[in-house]
């Protein structure tokens, strides 16, 4: 692992003049050559990030302050636009494609004067649950190569897991931030709905689709996040709220928290993760907080509620790529308009991503609209209506992230339900729009690790962070 625990740690280094920008950056250049069974970049800028480290370097000796990002190497998911450098969203349908404009996310970091050293693989299109749908092969998690690392930002999870970086950004749709961030035993955040701008983040589902951030603590966490939220004229869908500051943490506070009993006792949760989170529940008790159990009646029904609106949310986004544009062509061969689509989409895109188009344009279809698409919206309102009550009384639901701890490459490649019925627990916050935070709690008997969720209401991410670092400072939790 890198010297540097944290952020604030290198940059105290940095200023010291004990470290230099230049040698950070060959320190993760290195680790990134020694560690390529992993699969975790697509591409590493190895040339532009020296340069800027160099350029940064410079700054410093001149006496200039650098920004609050300065000198931080980062990694972005393959679904975040870096204007002149490739993005494919890990699917052949986008190979080789350069963006012509970058994300604003990605834009506040330059500003903030953070390396960008990277782009990092994920399932295609953002859509799975394990890193395994990349058309550009599997990532592979670090602690345990058999394993998955989680998905759909897999290689964004891993590059902080196994010290390719020191923060990274990935995406959450469903669970796509804290469930790899949960089975790499690492801090993942996924925001409010607008807390940041969408603009230049591939579009999966549009209503549930958030820019998240991986780090090795909350604390660079926040960091991140300070720099990235905000408003933005591009995106009509993210918040004017103003950003508070998020790095400032009320210490020794007593929070009133609640967990869901449906999803503690729920038939498909690890009985050994289920014990440790009761035990737990007791030790947040002792340390003077309130921990109370509540009814949440309709867990069962926010997988299906939300398969049917992203996939349909899906199959329109997707239907952008079609061949004639951009993206994969394929040859014209005499084909007509139509089957020049058919086959276009047909090689462009994996089995993964053609099932969930299917799916949404099947739940959009006339005669099926008010069954599926309609009833669905009608469950993400109860949702939304049940979550608003239970944070109305409680500071934050605690919850398990993922059902079981990682499992084993190819395990539920076969069997695509039980691949979705593992976004039990994480669906939730994206159907509401409410910020959640996967934090690292314990190790399991197989040797992997796991984390619990923390979610609180829109926009009280300063809270979230807050009761999150009180988690890990109870639990004495040294990420991987």
């Amino acid at each position: 692992m890198s010297e540097f625990s944290s952020i604030s740690a290198f940059h105290e280094a940095l200023y010291a003049g004990r470290t230099t920008c230049t040698g950070v950056v060959q320190y993760y250049l290195d680790r990134i050559a020694k560690t390529k069974h992993l699969n975790a970049y697509l591409e590493v800028w190895e040339e532009e990030a020296l340069q800027k480290a160099r350029e940064l370097d410079t700054r410093l000796q001149n006496g200039e302050k650098l920004g609050p990002l300065g000198g931080v190497v980062i990694g972005i998911k393959d679904v975040i636009c870096y204007k002149g450098h490739k993005i494919s969203a890990a699917s052949k349908m986008l190979g080789g494609f350069t963006s012509m404009y970058s994300a604003t996310a990605v834009e506040r970091l330059l500003e903030a004067d953070a390396i960008l050293i990277g782009n990092l693989n994920c399932d295609e299109f953002a859509m799975g649950s394990t890193n395994e749908n990349s058309a550009y092969g599997p990532v592979l998690n670090a602690l345990d190569t058999s394993r998955v690392p989680g998905g759909s930002s897999g290689g964004s999870a891993v590059a902080v897991q196994a010290d390719l970086c020191m923060v990274s950004l990935g995406s959450d749709t469903g669970g796509s931030v804290r469930q790899p961030a949960d089975f790499c035993g690492i801090v993942g955040l996924k925001p409010t709905y607008g807390r940041i701008s969408r603009y230049g983040l591939i579009a999966y589902a549009s209503s549930f689709d958030q820019i998240g951030v991986f780090g090795r603590n909350v604390a660079d966490v926040a960091g991140v996040l300070q720099q990235i939220a905000g408003p933005d004229a591009y995106d009509s869908t993210a918040s004017s709220q103003e950003v508070p500051d998020y790095q400032t943490r009320a210490h020794n506070k007593s929070f009133k928290i609640a967990y869901l009993k449906d999803a503690l006792f729920h038939p498909g949760l690890d009985p050994e993760m289920k014990d440790e989170y009761q035990i737990f529940f007791e030790e947040l008790e002792a340390a003077g907080n309130s921990v109370t159990a509540v009814d949440f009646a309709y867990l069962d029904y926010v997988v299906p509620a939300y398969y049917v609106l992203t996939t349909a949310e899906a199959s329109s986004n997707l239907s952008r790529f079609d061949g004639v544009k951009y993206g994969h062509r394929t040859p014209l061969q005499n084909l007509d308009l139509t089957d020049f689509y058919k086959k276009s989409r047909s090689e462009g895109f994996g089995i993964e991503v053609k099932r969930r188009i299917l799916l949404g344009t099947f739940v959009l279809s006339a005669g099926y609209y008010d069954a599926y698409f309609t009833k669905a919206q009608q469950v993400r309102r109860l949702v939304v209506n049940k979550l608003s009550e239970i944070l109305s009384t409680y500071d934050a639901i605690l919850m398990p992230t993922a059902p079981s701890t990682a499992f084993k490459i190819g395990e539920k490649t076969d069997d695509p339900i039980a691949m979705y019925l593992a976004d039990i627990y994480t669906v939730l916050a994206n159907l509401a729009g409410v910020p959640a935070i996967s934090v690292p709690l314990q190790r399991h008997s197989n040797g992997m690790p796991y984390g619990v969720q923390i979610i609180t209401k829109q926009f009280s991410e300063a809270l979230l962070l807050d009761i999150a670092a009180q988690v890990m400072q109870l639990r004495q939790v040294t990420p991987v």
